[in-house]
């Protein structure tokens, strides 16, 4: 039985539709086992799932008159007379499949099910040509609810944030503190979560950044420097929580800013990085300003190493955000800085303890913004009704 993720439901129901489904996210996110679950659920014979970084499964594609492919699927059972369904894992591997893919789907009932590991790259195998035949979901590490729903616990499920911060109380704040704690040091990638032992946790963690760097930094970039990129990973990881100084990096790695702006840009559209937008009415200055560091995963954070208390915790909330919210962060005009914008509407400042001091100044500061709402996030109990505790998001 699949272990619950709250993109599977529409994952579902895109099963039911006739586009096309690329699913897409970094290594070890979780990706095969929704394909292959979703391979599960198809009512049909003709239905076949390969991964294509088997050599000899991409032969399959590799036709230059797509018509015979059909002549090599048919080795497998599967037929072209009616409806087809093929599941396709790693599609990275195979930079043609594209063309194969709108093909085979203009010319004969096939539906495409594909997995790959990097949008960076995915998004050059899918041009314009394919547009309105496919649609892309992403995948990310887990969010603390589903972190909690791979060890077995299910709790109610809270919506609103002012629900979140009217409902908490400290007996489910004493049940779930020890989890989220494992949850800021060890992340959200699937089979870390459900690793009982520290040790094997922290083996699995850095097997996932050697396999980034292994496969994605080195196969898919076009860089010719990779120990730049390895030396600008580690100088990002003490940087999280914070606005990012391209200049300042260039300096220190000893490139232009040019080159750390491309790295920077590969490490985002292969899901290592995300970088917040500062958050305006006018898109032109969201653009222009400087731009805040998360990584993919609290987890790799922790690996890296040099990192904060806080700079975990707000990580923690950032990844239990991302996945269903729009994110930015806001600058006062006195300096200060809101941590989250969320949806355009709703301010959230992350703090490990709240005081009534720090309460005070946040609805002062709060009260010269437009949000409609703003919350602080507190991984410390406080029954004040403008506190949320971070394990409660």
């Amino acid at each position: 039985m699949i272990l619950p993720r709250y993109i599977l439901p529409a994952l579902e129901n895109e099963m039911t539709m006739a586009e096309n489904l690329v699913i897409t996210g970094m290594r070890q996110v979780g990706k095969t086992t929704m394909l292959k679950h979703l391979f599960s659920q198809i009512d049909s014979p003709n239905k076949i799932l390969l991964d294509l970084e088997n050599p000899l499964y991409r032969k399959l594609f590799e036709e230059e008159h797509f018509d015979k492919i059909w002549q090599n699927l048919a080795e497998f059972g599967i037929l072209k007379e009616k409806k087809a369904y093929i599941f396709l894992d790693e599609v990275q591997n195979l930079p043609s499949i594209s063309q194969v893919v709108k093909y085979l789907s203009d010319h004969w009932e096939v539906k495409f099910v594909l997995t790959g590991s990097s949008s960076y790259y995915l998004k050059n195998m899918f041009p314009e040509s394919m547009s309105g035949r496919k649609v892309v979901y992403e995948v990310f590490p887990l969010t603390f609810d589903e972190f909690l729903g791979f060890k077995g616990i299910s709790r109610q499920e809270i919506t609103s944030f002012t629900d979140k911060a009217e409902n908490k109380n400290i007996i489910a704040y004493e049940k779930y503190s020890g989890y989220y704690k494992e949850y800021v040091t060890y992340g959200g990638f699937p089979k870390v979560v459900l690793q009982q032992d520290p040790e094997r946790k922290r083996i699995i963690l850095n097997e996932v950044f050697t396999s980034y760097f292994e496969h994605d930094v080195k196969l898919l970039a076009n860089f010719k420097e990779f120990g730049r990129i390895r030396d600008l990973i580690l100088l990002l990881a003490p940087c999280i929580g914070q606005k990012i100084d391209v200049s300042k990096l260039g300096v220190i790695l000893g490139t232009s800013r040019e080159t750390v702006y491309s790295y920077l840009t590969f490490l985002e559209k292969t899901y290592f990085i995300k970088l917040l937008p500062k958050y305006s009415n006018s898109i032109d200055r969201q653009v222009a300003g400087g731009k805040k560091l998360f990584l993919c995963d609290s987890g790799i954070a922790t690996i890296l190493g040099s990192v904060s208390e806080g700079q975990l915790l707000e990580q923690s909330v950032f990844q239990t955000l991302h996945p269903q919210h729009d994110l930015a962060f806001f600058i006062t005009k006195s300096g200060g800085e809101i941590d989250f914008v969320v949806d355009k509407e709703t301010a959230l400042e992350v703090k490990t303890n709240v005081s009534k001091q720090e309460i005070e100044f946040f609805k002062r500061k709060m009260y010269k913004q437009s949000f409609k709402h703003g919350y602080l996030v507190s991984s410390g109990f406080s029954s004040e009704p403008e506190v949320i505790v971070t394990m409660s998001l």
